[in-house]
């Protein structure tokens, strides 16, 4: 029931022959970027130091914080004496 039907007399595909319009482009040979060890070493160090300075900040401001709610309930249960 659900079989495919085929031709009784299969043809062959017609045959494409592609002729390019122009000749193709002579290709360039890209540049060769050469990266030295010493760059690569500056970019880690850099992000290493840039990330210290983000968990120093983000320490600090977390300290901030904790110091300033301990400060205000003192200062609350000051007021109520």
């Amino acid at each position: 029931m659900f079989l495919p039907k085929y031709p009784d007399s299969p043809t062959p595909p017609p045959a494409h022959i592609h002729v390019p319009a122009a000749p193709a482009p002579a290709q360039r040979a890209l540049p060769q970027v050469s990266i030295s060890s010493g760059a690569i070493a500056t970019v880690i160090v850099g992000g290493v130091v840039l990330t210290a300075l983000l968990a120093a900040v983000a320490v600090t401001a977390i300290s901030v914080a904790v110091a300033a709610v301990v400060l205000r309930s003192l200062l609350r249960e000051h007021h109520r004496r």
